[in-house]
């Protein structure tokens, strides 16, 4: 379906250029020289360099770890993009679009940098939730958007992703 590619593709466009904007911004204010700027009391922006993917896992100092990272994300991103050419439900229209986007987001980085700018940092007391950037928070907003997918939430009465029917 093509509107469903264009609004899928369109939000993915609008999560790559917010986040490189917010990184921009980012490196400047927080990076050179590096400093922590409070928000609220739970919330900070900090300089982080993250090597891996998620939360930092994977990370690495090879060379080759950004490229490798970057290849496999441009896979899925094809992948996903193949999946919203079929998509008919607007969760998994928009949940394949941030995911698109935020990956894309991600892998600009990687190939301009070698790793992901992050810089907001959730935290209570001691804790700390690993830092993050828009690009993650599209990802992990559009994985949940797939997930109400797969339950039928926001689906048509009786169909689920593909307008099958759930009788089989």
């Amino acid at each position: 379906m093509r509107s469903a590619l264009t609004r899928g593709l369109g939000l993915g466009v609008l999560v790559v250029i917010a986040d490189q904007a917010t990184k921009l911004w980012a490196l400047s204010a927080l990076f050179d020289p590096p400093r922590r700027v409070p928000i609220l009391p739970f919330l900070d922006f900090v300089p982080v360099w993250n090597r891996g993917v998620s939360f930092g896992l994977l990370a690495n100092d090879s060379p080759w770890g950004p490229w490798l990272l970057s290849g496999f994300a441009l896979l899925v991103c094809l992948f996903m993009g193949a999946w919203l050419m079929r998509a008919t439900s607007w969760p998994l229209i928009f949940g394949l679009g941030a995911v698109i986007g935020g990956a894309v987001g991600n892998v600009i980085d990687r190939v301009l940098y070698g790793a992901v700018v992050d810089f907001i940092d959730v935290h209570y007391g001691g804790w700390h939730w690993p830092a993050f950037n828009i690009a993650d928070s599209a990802i992990t907003l559009g994985v949940g958007l797939l997930l109400l997918d797969a339950f039928g939430i926001g689906t048509r009465k009786g169909e689920t992703e593909g307008g099958h029917g759930n009788d089989g």
